[in-house]
């Protein structure tokens, strides 16, 4: 089957596609420089590495302009084995293909366990009050994806003892040790971690708070060699900051700011991973012009690099990203 090919190289080109026209199958497209993703406004991308291929996920932002509220009803994938040539593949997953959700497909994150993949996703739910975790399943990393449980994993009255907050329960990031054990991380003001059941569908022990400095939301987890890192947005408006463990369960040591304001986005959301012996640090900003901002975001690349003693330096954004 041909699939479409476009090459997106300035935002004007941006305007020949019609609005959701990629989303109906595979379309191929070349990344030049960042945002990579220049014919929609995607947010809070999460990535995930498979049979030599880098898979983005992220949020479709849908608000028109020059509305500006969070309008986002489904979540998208991007696919590439070199980082230039993208695939955008049908839309995977929505918001309201969970029943018990109200719908707003916010932050999320795909992992492989065991031939499956399995889609953590924040949505509001439809009769507890507050945002919620769902997990979704699919045989394929590009989906379909269903409702794995046909209830919410995480509900916002289970984490009322340590915040009142509507929203601390956002952001899910999941993380497989190299035991075998998962661990769920997620929060916002209040960062939370519990263990998940091999199922990767329940959790395993108590939802178990974790302190850290200037902690807004969005966390993540990577590893490499002998250390863990957590990272997270940080304040707002958003900077991404840092800390490093020894334990997958802590303590953490803050590690300071590893990428600063975007300046044209309020929210701050990275993805940190290892692909073909080289880091890569993912995130989105509101640098689409005309429209983009903090409510039409846009994903961007940068190489991410360490220092001798395992801390990472800091990222600089440009236009250029990796190419």
């Amino acid at each position: 089957m041909m699939k479409n090919i476009f090459i997106f190289g300035v935002s004007s080109l941006m305007l020949a596609v019609p609005q959701g026209l990629l989303a109906q199958s595979d379309t191929t497209f070349v990344a030049v420089g960042n945002p990579i993703v220049k014919h929609k406004f995607i947010a809070d991308p999460a990535a995930m590495v498979h049979d030599g291929k880098m898979y983005i996920y992220g949020g479709h932002d849908e608000c028109p302009p020059p509305k500006e509220h969070y309008d986002l009803k489904e979540w998208c994938v991007f696919s590439s084995s070199d980082l230039k040539m993208w695939t955008e593949h049908a839309v995977p997953l929505k918001a309201k293909d969970f029943s018990w959700a109200k719908g707003e497909a916010w932050a999320s994150q795909v992992i492989e366990h065991e031939g499956k993949f399995y889609w953590y996703v924040t949505v509001e739910h439809e009769t507890i009050p507050g945002k919620s975790i769902g997990v979704a399943v699919s045989d394929s990393p590009t989906g379909p994806f269903v409702d794995a449980r046909g209830s919410a994993l995480i509900t916002n009255d289970m984490t009322a003892d340590r915040s009142k907050s509507y929203w601390d329960d956002i952001d899910p990031t999941v993380f497989i040790d190299d035991d075998g054990q998962a661990y769920l991380y997620w929060g916002n003001s209040q960062c939370y971690f519990a263990k998940l059941k091999k199922n990767m569908i329940e959790l395993d022990g108590p939802i178990i708070p974790v302190d850290l400095l200037r902690f807004t939301e969005a966390p993540w987890i990577h590893k490499r060699g002998d250390w863990y890192y957590l990272s997270y947005a940080s304040e707002f408006p958003e900077k991404i900051c840092y800390a490093m463990s020894r334990s997958i369960t802590g303590p953490w040591e803050y590690k300071g700011i590893l990428n600063e304001l975007a300046g044209n986005s309020n929210t701050n959301h990275q993805a940190i991973i290892e692909f073909k012996g080289n880091w890569y640090f993912i995130y989105h900003n509101g640098g689409i012009n005309p429209t983009g901002g903090s409510f039409r975001r846009s994903v961007c690349i940068e190489r991410l690099y360490y220092n001798e003693d395992g801390t990472m330096k800091r990222i600089q954004m440009t236009t250029e990203g990796i190419y």
